[in-house]
């Protein structure tokens, strides 16, 4: 029929090719997406690859690099502990020593000996500083304070044993030096060529003492007068059994103003033991040794009676008391010269006797 022969009907051919073509887009359109894929997956994996690779040796360098530095800051304290302020103050003191600088070395050790008590070591270079200066009885109090220590104190303590034997089988200080032509005790720069106490009258005193001292000079020997120290020590008997450092006023001077040696020889000087009527007894004894430690060329003092209102310390020197004697000794350059002392026991007996 003529309705059914004009009617439009698409040929084979064009149909064929839109299918193509939409299977050739979809095709492109998956390969894109396939390679879009890929790609991204290639972005994600490529980082962290590289960062592995890059930051293996960043960590590696830090695990490594302690290692050699941990023993030298673990490893020296381990070896080398610190020093206490003991030993620290006796390697000062032996420096000092070796310097000839006795007096200084002495504080030092005697401020380690209060912070460590047992130390042997501190101890034993003290008893040999005191042997040096000829100070026998001190050198073995100190010996007889590692003796103590037992043998922990190891070779220190058969040391120690050694010195007490030696110094028993020795003749006390209280004994008189040989002296030579000159009077002076052998080998010393100066010595006592005279010495005598008098008893002065005195309405005003309890006591009033003065002891004439004549210290002589070796002929031809060129001294350095600050290098001269004299120490003399006055000591009190308390109710009459114990012995004490006197609470008395005590003083120097000398007779001859200029006392160099150059103009007379000996010099002599004059110590002054004062004791007033209704002295009251003073806790200076307990405090300090009652001393004129004198030194030529500067001026001459007066120790003077302090108070102290602690009553324990008061007590320790309370008592009554009369004089007993006393102790001088002369130190030159640090070296003890000569010893004189009345009564003799009083170089064993009275406390700070020694003391330089």
């Amino acid at each position: 029929m003529p309705a059914f022969a004009d009617s439009p009907t698409p040929r084979p051919d064009r149909v064929f090719t839109i299918a193509l073509g939409v299977l050739i887009v979809f095709g492109v359109v998956e390969l894109l997406l396939t390679a879009t894929h890929f790609l991204a997956k290639v972005r994600r994996t490529a980082p962290a690859k590289t960062v592995a690779a890059t930051t293996a040796p960043a960590t590696s360098v830090p695990s490594a690099a302690p290692a050699p530095s941990a023993p030298s800051v673990v490893a020296p304290p381990a070896n080398e502990p610190p020093l206490s302020t003991a030993d620290r103050l006796l390697k000062e003191a032996q420096a000092l020593n070796e310097r000839g600088d006795t007096a200084n070395a002495l504080a030092r050790l005697q401020e380690a000996a209060q912070r460590d008590p047992k130390n042997a070591a501190v101890l034993a270079q003290m008893g040999s500083i005191y042997e040096s200066i000829q100070l026998v009885d001190r050198a073995n109090e100190t010996w007889r304070k590692i003796e103590e220590i037992g043998p922990s104190a190891g070779n220190l303590y058969q040391l120690a044993e050694i010195k007490l034997k030696k110094s028993a089988a020795m003749p006390s200080e209280a004994a008189t030096p040989p002296l030579d032509r000159e009077g002076l005790p052998e080998g010393s720069t100066f010595g006592i060529s005279d010495i005598a106490i008098e008893n002065v009258p005195d309405p005003d005193a309890a006591t009033n003492l003065r002891l004439k001292i004549s210290v002589k000079k070796r002929d031809g020997v060129p001294i350095e007068i600050s290098k001269l120290r004299i120490i003399v020590r006055f000591y009190d008997l308390v109710d009459d059994e114990r012995v004490a450092d006197t609470d008395a006023d005590v003083s120097f001077e000398w007779f001859n103003p200029k006392h160099d040696w150059s103009e007379s020889n000996p010099e002599q000087l004059i110590v002054t033991y004062l004791r007033g009527k209704n002295h009251s007894i003073s806790s200076e004894a307990a405090l300090s040794a009652a001393a004129a430690a004198v030194t030529p060329g500067k001026p001459p003092r007066t120790k003077k009676r302090t108070e102290n209102n602690d009553a324990a310390t008061a007590a320790a020197s309370g008592g009554q008391r009369r004089y007993l004697g006393y102790v001088v000794r002369i130190f030159y350059d640090d070296k003890l010269q000569t010893v004189r002392a009345d009564p003799a026991r009083l170089l064993n007996e009275a406390p700070n006797s020694s003391t330089p």
